[in-house]
C-alpha cells in the first residue's frame, strides 16, 4: 500500500503530515496491514531528514505560488507551476499511490492534479477558517474532506465533508512543567511566556518582544522562538538591552525542536503567537494566549482564525497594528491578576482542543486506500 503526501508552504503543512505519518504506522500495525509505504511529492521547502526520520521517502517537484498582489515572480511561477506539473505527472505514473493526503497550499496543486488525471483517490485537509484557493479546487474531485474548523465546512460539499480538527504531533504533550522549566534554566517564580512566530519566526512579534524587552522580563521568563534568519540580530540586540541581571531571564532560540517546543509548553504559562496551525497545539496543551494574526495572510485567515478561536474565551487577539508592549503588557498583567479568567481560558482551550484528529485522518486514509 503507498500513501502519498503533500503539501507546502508552512510548518502548517508540514507538522499536520508529520503527525498523521506516525498515526498511520501504528493503525497499520495494529490492523496488521501489511507494506505500508509512506511518501512526499511537493516543493523542497521542508527538511528532508526530518521527513526520512520518520519513514516518509521524499521526492520534489517544482511549484510556484501566485501571490494576490503584483510581483513579476508571478510570471516566472507561472513557469514553474507548468514545470512542476510535468515533473509530477512522470513521478506519480512512476509510483502510482492508492491515496493522496493534500494539505493544501501552493505546494499540493501539481500533486494533486496529477492525481485527479490518473483516477487516484485524494483527501484534502483544511485547517483554517477560510480555506485556500488549491483547497477549493480540490473540493471538487477530492473523495474525502476534513477541516478544523466548523465554519469552514460551508465552503465545501456537505456530504463528502466532516469537522476533525487539526492533526498535532501527540509528542508535544505530557512533559511534566517543573522538568521543563529545568530544561530550560527557569528558576525564578515568575510567570512564563511563550512566544512564537511560526516555524520562520516573524519580525513584528520579535521586534515587539526587543521593544519592551527590559520591562518585559522584570515581570516574566521569556521563551521566544525568533526563526533562524532573525536569531542572530535578535542575540545581539537583547544584550545590549539587558542587564547581566536580567540576562537569565530571556530565553531565545532559532527553532525549537520536537522536545523543546514540548517542554516549552509545559513550562510556560500563556502563550503570545500567530493565528496559524499553532492555535490547535495551544489548544491540546491548555494554555491561555494572546494571538497577534498576520495581517495579510492569503484570504486574511489569520485573522479569521484568531477571532473564532477567541470566541471559545481561550484566547485575547491583539491586531498587529495595535501589538504595542504596553498594551501586551497591560493585557499580561490583567490576565495573571484574575485567576478566574486564567481558568476561562485554559477551559475554552480544553473545549476547542481535538487531539485524535491525526487518528482520525489516517484511519480514513487506509479505508480509502484499503478500497483502492
Amino acid at each position: 500500500m503507498r500513501v502519498l503526501f503533500t503539501g507546502g508552504g508552512t510548518g502548517g503543512h508540514f507538522f499536520p503530515i508529520i503527525a498523521i505519518a506516525r498515526e498511520l504506522r501504528i493503525i497499520a500495525e495494529e490492523e496488521r496491514i501489511l507494506d505500508v509505504s509512506l511518501y512526499y511529492l511537493g516543493p523542497n521547502i521542508f527538511p528532508p531528514d526530518v521527513l526520512t526520520r520518520e519513514e516518509i521517502l521524499p521526492d520534489t517537484i517544482l511549484a510556484g505560488k501566485m501571490r494576490r498582489y503584483f510581483s513579476v515572480k508571478n510570471i516566472s511561477d507561472i513557469f514553474k507551476t507548468a514545470a512542476g506539473i510535468i515533473q509530477a505527472l512522470w513521478k506519480m505514473f512512476l509510483l502510482m499511490p492508492d491515496v493522496v493526503f493534500s494539505k493544501g497550499g501552493f505546494g499540493a496543486f501539481p500533486a494533486v492534479l496529477a492525481a485527479r488525471i490518473y483516477h487516484i483517490p485524494v483527501i484534502i485537509h483544511e485547517s483554517d477558517m477560510v480555506p485556500g484557493r488549491v483547497n477549493r479546487w480540490s473540493a471538487r474531485f477530492a473523495r474525502r474532506i476534513a477541516v478544523a474548523f466548523p465554519k469552514a465546512a460551508a465552503y465545501f460539499p456537505k456530504e463528502k465533508t466532516a469537522v476533525v480538527g487539526n492533526p498535532i504531533r501527540k509528542r508535544i504533550l505530557g512533559a511534566l512543567a517543573s522538568e521543563a522549566k529545568d530544561h530550560f534554566s527557569i528558576f525564578s517564580q515568575k510567570k512564563v511566556l511563550l512566544v512564537l512566530g511560526g516555524s520562520q519566526g516573524a519580525e513584528p512579534i520579535n521586534q515587539l518582544i526587543i521593544g519592551g524587552l527590559d520591562d518585559f522580563v522584570k515581570d516574566y521568563e521569556i521563551i521566544h522562538q525568533t526563526g533562524a534568519a532573525n536569531y542572530a540580530d535578535i542575540m545581539k540586540e537583547s544584550s545590549v538591552i539587558l542587564k547581566k541581571a536580567t540576562q537569565g531571564f530571556y530565553h531565545p532560540y532559532p527553532f525549537l525542536n520536537e522536545t523543546q517546543y514540548r517542554e516549552a509548553f509545559a513550562a510556560c504559562d500563556l502563550v503570545i503567537s500567530r493565528a496559524s496551525s499553532t492555535i490547535f497545539e495551544i489548544a491540546a496543551a491548555a494554555k491561555p494566549a494572546i494571538l497577534i494574526p498576520l495581517p495579510h495572510a492569503a484570504q486574511d485567515h489569520q485573522r479569521a482564525n484568531a477571532y473564532e478561536y477567541a470566541r471559545t474565551g481561550a484566547a485575547i487577539v491583539i491586531e498587529e497594528n495595535n501589538a504595542t508592549p504596553f498594551l501586551v503588557r497591560h493585557t499580561l498583567s490583567r490576565i495573571f491578576d484574575s485567576p478566574e479568567e486564567l481558568h476561562r481560558m485554559r477551559e475554552g482551550a480544553q473545549r476547542f482542543a481535538r487531539i485524535d484528529s491525526a487518528e482520525i485522518l489516517a484511519r480514513e486514509i487506509l479505508a480509502i486506500a484499503v478500497k483502492h
